[in-house]
């Protein structure tokens, strides 16, 4: 009688929770990257684009993510003031 040993889990990810804002025009390219996966049969959520963006950035030499960054029209950052 062979004695099986459960693997253990792998360890979860801790999960960091944020919010931020982004133009009209870049969140439609969230549904549009979507909709590029009906054509491979693979579904993606908003998180795993941007993940998986984070992760293209990350493999650009420094020079290569600036320029990337520079190629981004510049949005006022923070919370707009709450109106009275």
């Amino acid at each position: 009688m062979s004695q099986h040993r459960k693997t253990p889990p792998p360890e979860r990810a801790k999960l960091v929770r944020d919010g931020f804002t982004m133009p009209a025009d870049d969140y439609a390219l969230i549904a549009e990257l979507k909709h590029r996966l009906h054509d491979v049969k693979r579904e993606a959520k908003k998180s795993e684009l941007l993940r998986a963006g984070l992760h293209a950035l990350a493999q650009l030499d420094a020079p290569e993510l600036a320029a990337a960054l520079d190629r981004l029209v510049p949005i006022k950052t923070g919370r707009p003031p709450k109106s009275g």
